[in-house]
């Protein structure tokens, strides 16, 4: 049977396999089935429900989710379509027709249905994004060991959705991911979702039972349940202390050059998607063109320029064209400036064996 601990572990929520999962049959006439999800300290009361038969990954996931709440700890998890033992149940997921969180109803199918996440994100929700929705902060809170309404835990609320959950949400729903008419150049058969949905049962396989259907689905829970959390770990390990950093630089920049157009990592970062989100967050004007930063394997500096935008390889202003492909002396005797080892061909990024040269590298390439 597979477990969800409660406590936290290094501020983790951690997962686990303890032994195969364990089933029991309800109502086989009716095609209901049951089982626990997990092993609390504490049994729990709680029942939640979501659709048997083939199964997505926003059911899975948003069943894992919820039963990383307080409310629904441990929950027994029923899969069936019976509208009357539905409607018995504590919480319902991805099935029923109905979304009122009053009564923790949460399906998506229904016409008319048009939720989404807010915070300037569009995507129409699936049952995944619903419990995010009304769940993620407090399951962030307790990751962080924070209260709700800390800063940090809104800031990886919002975060976690543009990099995980919505995702989830759009290939529910059926919505493409580019506004284009044109065939996708190749097939991708390896992200989440897809992932999960060849879990379910394989239509040669000769057993097609409840018990075979539920194992799968158990299957199903625990490898989208281990990605969120991976995600969220990610975030509350890495992505936000980086975020830090770069603001913190950011609002040093002028003390480097006055134009605030040079800005220097005290320590090195993923710096690239924080300082196109900040800029805008802090409405940076004129926007920075150059990031210098330390190598840490050849303790040289680096100087580069700035993407137009996170997607894209064309620099903002990309160093300047005659320094271009050369290297050490060469390029110390062109540019004017001790100690510079390389600029790449496309200008993208230069190096120096000193702060101060690749300071004054990116302040001769500004006048350029």
């Amino acid at each position: 049977m597979f477990a969800i601990a409660r406590g936290l572990n290094h501020k983790l929520l951690n997962f686990h396999f303890q032994r195969p999962l364990a089933f029991s049959l309800l109502m086989a006439n009716s095609r209901v089935s049951a089982f626990s999800a997990g092993s609390p300290a504490i049994a729990s009361t709680k029942r939640v429900g979501t659709h048997n038969g083939s199964f997505h990954c926003d059911e899975a996931l948003g069943c894992f989710m919820i039963r990383l709440t307080d409310k629904f700890s441990g929950a027994e998890i029923v899969r069936t379509r019976d509208p009357q033992v539905l409607d018995t149940l504590d919480a319902v997921l991805d099935v029923g027709g109905v979304y009122d969180p009053s009564r923790d109803r949460y399906d998506h199918h229904q016409k008319g249905f048009e939720e989404v996440f807010g915070h300037g994100f569009t995507t129409k929700l699936s049952s995944a994004g619903l419990i995010y929705k009304h769940y993620g902060m407090e399951i962030i809170a307790k990751e962080l060991q924070l209260d709700e309404g800390h800063p940090d835990v809104h800031l990886l609320y919002l975060a976690i959705y543009k990099s995980f959950m919505e995702a989830i949400d759009a290939i529910d729903n059926g919505i493409n991911q580019f506004d284009t008419d044109q065939p996708p150049r190749y097939v991708n058969n390896t992200h989440l979702s897809s992932r999960v949905g060849r879990l379910n049962l394989d239509w040669m396989e000769p057993d097609q039972s409840f018990e075979k259907e539920n194992e799968a689905f158990s299957r199903a829970m625990a490898l989208a349940g281990n990605e969120f959390l991976e995600s969220v770990r990610f975030h509350a390990k890495s992505w936000l202390p980086a975020r830090s950093i770069v603001m913190e630089c950011i609002e040093a920049r002028k003390d480097i050059e006055p134009s605030g157009e040079i800005m220097v990592l005290n320590r090195f970062c993923p710096w690239k998607l924080h300082l196109f989100e900040l800029e805008e967050e802090m409405k940076i004007d004129p926007p920075i063109k150059y990031v210098l930063y330390q190598d840490d394997r050849s303790k040289h500096w680096r100087v580069q320029a700035v993407a137009i935008s996170p997607d894209r390889f064309e620099s903002r202003k990309p160093l300047p064209s005659h320094w271009r492909g050369l290297r050490d002396n060469e390029l110390a005797k062109e540019s004017g400036i001790p100690g510079c080892v390389f600029v790449h061909m496309s200008g993208f990024i230069g190096g120096n064996q000193t702060y101060e040269g690749a300071l004054s590298m990116a302040r001769a390439a500004l006048k350029l």
